[in-house]
């Protein structure tokens, strides 16, 4: 039974996760193994406002075509997703990416230009295919190779991710490689983008080789940084049906024991009395917590939360958000003159294009379309680009068709084509975020007693990062109602 203002003398604790997303769903399937493993009454109830669960993993299954609407894989490196994946009985349904495909391009003077083998995202780590890669100008490979001479930083501070690649490997190395990697997986400006929130291996690798390619090139002898490391396998990771399905299985798993509230957001919280919490929600209905999980945007956690901590809400209200589009086109390959292969493109900023990258779907992923259709999957939107988001359906249609035509020589009409927008997803992390998230975290303790924050918005953006959000929440929930230092 939830305990709700009509029933709050029911003797048990009750923990309110708000948010229905990957974070919120770690969270509830934690709390419910241990209420399992200690033999305790609780009571777990998860409040999603969407009609789904899941956020922004949504898989849509069209015939044998297999679209992803938000991230299509996770990073092996980070081990949480994998872990919890496995946990729940997936493993024999993750697969990796078809790495003989494994070529990513850059738009260089409007031409693809091939990303040079052995470059490691920014770092490169094979002498040959970097000299003679058409992609750098020889002034700017020879500006990249002085960091192998160049001291490292005397301080810890945080820099932008656009001021550390300009002191390390120089002005083109950034414009041409870091500015569309590094930002577009964070969809970022590199000029506000923290590092040490972001990449803070680069500057590991800094302190402790004097120089990003020493570094690099250490631990690949090591084992390390490599496919080919001992951890084996591709570098990114998916499921054979798409990525729902780790939050389908994530909602069966919790689903018998875990109360779930669909269409129905909560618009407030209050005190109730003593220490509990009271949840107010959409319909009228008033829900009673001893412990929350705030599994939602850092602004929806700061509208639900402003009347009773205004300070954790000012801090929550200072994360800046930017509004996303993906753009899934499919076409009969017979129908493409310019034949082509490999991951897909990225797009840097001064090429001034309306695209930032494209993903090659059929060739990343197997089975993700039929054999005699290729999938493809554009990005719009992101800093300084949100105004395409708004955009209706067949202008964003037609904008990327025409960017595809101009980039790719593509002309053929789709068989498909699917948008999803992504209005105000995607968390900035600015220089000094690191600092900033702690101050939250203590303002939180200190208003909020046993209400902690989840998700994407604090300590990283992937899949992996918010399961590990979503678990350390909910242990430091479970935790604190039992009474664990």
């Amino acid at each position: 039974m939830v305990i709700t203002q009509n029933n709050p003398e029911i003797n048990s604790r009750q923990v309110v996760i708000i948010g229905g997303g990957i974070a919120g769903l770690s969270a509830a399937y934690y709390l419910q193994k241990e209420k399992h493993s200690h033999n305790l009454s609780l009571n777990i109830v998860l409040v999603e406002g969407d009609e789904r669960l899941g956020g922004k993993i949504i898989t849509n299954r069209v015939d044998d075509f297999i679209i992803e609407g938000g991230p299509d894989c996770f990073l092996r490196q980070k081990p949480w997703a994998k872990e919890l994946a496995t946990e729940i009985g997936l493993s024999d349904e993750i697969i990796g990416t078809q790495d003989q495909n494994r070529k990513v391009f850059v738009l260089d003077k409007g031409r693809l230009t091939p990303l040079p083998d052995g470059v490691m995202l920014i770092i490169p780590t094979r002498f040959t295919p970097f000299v003679t890669s058409p992609l750098i100008s020889l002034p700017g490979k020879i500006r990249m190779g002085m960091d192998w001479f160049i001291p490292p930083q005397p301080t810890s501070e945080d820099e932008s991710v656009a001021d550390f690649v300009r002191r390390r490997l120089g002005k083109e190395a950034l414009e041409k490689i870091a500015e569309p990697l590094l930002g577009g997986i964070h969809v970022s400006d590199p000029e506000k983008q923290s590092l040490l929130a972001t990449f803070p291996r680069f500057r590991d690798l800094e302190s402790k080789h004097g120089s990003l390619i020493r570094g690099m090139l250490a631990q690949r002898r090591n084992g390390h940084g490599s496919r080919s490391s001992s951890s084996g396998g591709s570098m990114f990771l998916s499921f054979r049906n798409g990525m729902s399905q780790f939050t389908e299985r994530l909602e069966k798993a919790i689903s018998e024991q875990c109360h779930i509230f669909l269409s129905n957001p909560a618009v407030k919280v209050t005190r109730y009395s003593g220490e509990r919490y009271a949840i107010h929600l959409r319909n009228g209905e008033v829900l009673v917590a001893d412990a929350i999980i705030l599994a939602v945007p850092s602004y929806s956690a700061a509208a639900l939360i402003k009347s009773l901590a205004p300070n954790t809400a000012a801090l929550l209200e200072q994360i800046e958000y930017v509004s996303t589009a993906t753009i899934s086109l499919a076409f009969r390959k017979q129908d493409i003159t310019r034949p082509f292969k490999g991951f897909g493109f990225v797009v840097p900023r001064k090429e001034n294009r309306l695209i930032s990258a494209c993903t090659w779907t059929s060739f990343k992923f197997e089975n993700r379309a039929p054999q005699e259709y290729l999938l493809l999957r554009c990005f719009a939107g992101g800093p300084g680009k949100e105004y395409l988001v708004d955009c209706d359906d067949e202008s964003l249609f037609r904008i990327v068709r025409e960017e595809l035509r101009k980039i790719q020589g593509i002309t053929a009409e789709p068989v498909l084509k699917r948008i999803y927008r992504w209005i105000k997803s995607n968390p900035q992390y600015h220089v000094g975020h690191l600092n900033h998230v702690q101050k939250l975290f203590e303002s939180c303790a200190e208003e909020l007693p046993n209400v902690v924050l989840a998700g994407s918005a604090y300590q990283g953006v992937g899949i992996p990062d918010c399961v590990h959000s979503g678990t350390t929440s909910a242990k430091l929930i479970f935790e604190s109602l039992n009474g664990k230092e």
